[in-house]
């Protein structure tokens, strides 16, 4: 599931390296939720919440099957 997150992650970085942040992948637990750190610009952004759930979170659980949650580390 790692491998997968890591492609699906692919697809929101450029989103976020245009406002001048980026995302990390912590971890991956066997309940399916998944461990990320926001960097630069987003990692203080007052948005960063609905970036994590809208953005990120969403977009995992489209693309990798057994997502259930993402949070940030």
């Amino acid at each position: 599931m790692i491998e997968e997150v890591k492609k699906a992650l692919e697809l929101v970085r450029p989103a976020l390296q245009a406002d001048g942040g980026d995302v990390q992948l912590v971890g991956v637990t066997e309940e399916g939720v998944v461990q990320v750190k926001l960097t630069g610009a987003c990692g203080h952004c007052p948005m960063s919440t609905m970036t994590l759930k809208m953005g990120i979170e969403r977009t995992l659980k489209e693309k990798v099957p057994g997502v259930k949650e993402v949070v940030q580390v």
